[in-house]
């Protein structure tokens, strides 16, 4: 078996530029297949981790799938903010209906990592927890999700300056107040390590401000709001200034089974200025239109990888007829038809093993060049280092066609004419 493998392997190499073909096209219809399994992995496990049990996101009208993305996955901007005073049911914590209602205020960023004004409510969704410090408190402190700290390199008692929006720009930056690092949180692999938390009355003081600046310079001269809100660090804080705003509310039911839960979000949406927006109902369609495209990806890799089934099997046969003349010797040598038909189906089964190799480094590799850019844009890490059950599955498949490949001309090289063959050299 040894010996075979052994003149299998150079008889491959024999003919560089049809192991090359056969190579070339053999990976890309493995690696892009590949590709897609750890992306699509990777992406549903971002998406799952971070639906963190959330029945329902209220936040202003507009597109519900953008208010999703916005305030469940922080990656999309807001559709709009939403008056306390209209919001004022849903934060009430003896709402019949509602377990927890998590507030959130965006707007602010500290190198493209998300300033999100909340509660310590937020930490129970994610289940997230204190590594170093302590949680925010006071107005302008933080606590930094874990990716944060790790890649911006503030640690605890550290000051910094924040930008208005959601990408880093030194002209939108408010000088007039530093926020304070008091805390960092525990990787939790979810969506928190990505975020600055704060009060949310800090948003407010920085927006308060920045409206107090506009104000001025259009020499509208009007009172400027207070923006000294004590101890709002709870829903009942919040409902104490029913003329603030913030993004969104992120709703945990008391019972997800219950008829008047299930009706909720169709009487905001009907009967309010407000939107609500069901995560699984909205992230269920991501997935049908992003499945679109990657069953068209698939099926194009699928045929790439029926031609590659079709070039091995030209390339093995034309090489059988080329090599008729060696291969009668060698049964005139003592070679069985056994062997010769071993023979071939090894090179078949080589060239699908080598095929799925490049394949799969290549969906590696261009794994890690788009985690490095989805890593830049929206702060989500994916491995490229990861290798999945189905990728071993993937090789098996692939051996299998090389080997359905090889079988003919392997069956035409066995059933060799020995006397035929000589007779013509």
């Amino acid at each position: 078996m040894r010996q075979t493998i052994i003149l299998a392997v150079k008889n491959l190499f024999n003919k560089p530029l049809n192991l090359l073909l056969s190579l070339i096209l053999f990976a890309l219809g493995v690696g892009l297949i590949s590709f897609l399994l750890l992306f699509n992995s990777q992406l549903k496990e971002k998406f799952e981790a971070n639906l963190a049990g959330i029945d329902l996101v209220i936040g202003a009208k507009g597109s519900p799938l953008q208010l999703i993305l916005c305030n469940m996955y922080h990656i999309d901007n807001p559709t709009g903010n939403i008056n306390i005073k209209d919001a004022k049911p849903f934060l009430n914590p003896r709402h019949p209906l509602i377990k927890l209602a998590v507030p959130l205020s965006l707007g602010d960023n500290y190198r493209s990592f998300r300033i999100v004004g909340t509660n310590h409510d937020i930490l129970k969704l994610y289940n997230a927890s204190l590594d170093q410090g302590k949680l925010w408190a006071d107005e302008l402190e933080v606590t930094l999700g874990a990716s944060v700290a790790e890649k911006s390199g503030l640690k605890v008692g550290d000051l910094f300056v924040s930008s208005h929006g959601f990408d880093e720009d030194p002209d939108l930056a408010h000088d007039h107040a530093k926020f304070k690092v008091v805390g960092t949180l525990k990787p939790s692999g979810t969506v928190v390590d990505q975020l600055i938390l704060t009060r949310t009355s800090s948003i407010w003081t920085m927006h308060a401000h920045e409206a107090a600046d506009t104000a001025e310079a259009g020499h509208v001269h009007e009172t400027a709001m207070d923006t000294t809100h004590a101890h709002d660090n709870s829903n009942l804080d919040l409902l104490a200034h029913p003329d603030e705003q913030i993004t969104s509310i992120l709703v945990l039911y008391k019972s997800s089974s219950n008829y008047q839960a299930l009706n909720m979000p169709r009487a905001i949406n009907e009967n309010t200025a407000m939107q609500a927006a069901s995560p699984a109902y909205e992230i269920n369609k991501l997935y049908s239109m992003i499945g679109t495209g990657t069953e068209t990806i698939r099926y194009i890799a699928l045929l790439i990888a029926f031609v590659s089934m079709i070039s091995i099997f030209i390339s093995l046969y034309r090489s059988m007829k080329e090599r008729k003349y060696e291969l009668a010797l060698l049964r005139v040598m003592g070679s069985g038809r056994g062997n010769l038909f071993g023979l071939i189906l090894v090179e078949g089964v080589f060239i699908a093993l080598l095929g799925w190799l490049l394949g799969t480094v290549l969906s590696h590799v261009g794994m890690a060049v788009l985690g490095h850019y989805m890593s830049a844009d929206f702060r989500y890490n994916f491995s490229a280092t990861t290798l999945l059950t189905d990728e071993w599955w993937l090789l098996v498949i692939s051996l299998l066609l090389g080997g359905v490949a090889a079988i003919i001309p392997a069956w035409s090289a066995a059933r060799t004419d020995i006397n035929k063959t000589l007779g013509e050299k």
